[in-house]
């Protein structure tokens, strides 16, 4: 009796898990995407860990050098410096995100109607790479730029603060 009773449980809780994932993704706008991914493009946030490999290898992040100004003592010029950085940065991964859902719903709408074809389809699945791509090298580049800002003494801090 145990035995099928946890089976028939294990039933749900998979069904449940699976239901989950279809309806979150046709509840988003681009049925490609999932909600959290499309409202992830469209607020321009990272959930991609795009820039992983800057941080991993200790490059500091505008946006986190700036909450920590007091503790880096930023000068006016550094602060006018990141918050433009970091404003620019935002204003791309938008720009971006919205060009990744406009890519999606196309795909979609291909798929969707019948009219997909080798030709569409390596342009659109490589044009979803080229602003995967775009996305990246902005967001990495922010990196490098503030790398340049900051001032050996700052970025050993920074470095000393982020490892806490």
């Amino acid at each position: 009796m145990n035995k099928l009773f946890f089976t028939l449980c294990l039933l749900l809780f998979t069904t449940l898990c699976f239901a989950q994932n279809v309806a979150d993704s046709l509840s988003a706008p681009a049925k490609s995407l999932g909600y959290e991914q499309y409202k992830a493009f469209f607020d321009g946030i990272d959930i991609n860990n795009l820039d992983r490999i800057a941080v991993l290898n200790n490059y500091p992040s505008p946006q986190k050098a700036l909450s920590l100004k007091k503790e880096l003592g930023l000068n006016a010029e550094q602060v006018t410096q990141l918050t433009a950085i970091t404003t620019e940065l935002k204003r791309k991964m938008k720009e971006m995100g919205a060009l990744i859902i406009k890519n999606e719903e196309t795909l979609n709408m291909l798929f969707k109607t019948k009219q997909i074809n080798d030709g569409n389809l390596i342009f659109y699945a490589n044009r979803y790479g080229g602003d995967i791509g775009e996305l990246r090298n902005a967001m990495l580049q922010t990196y490098l730029k503030t790398q340049n800002i900051l001032s050996a003494g700052q970025l050993k801090k920074y470095s000393q603060l982020h490892k806490l």
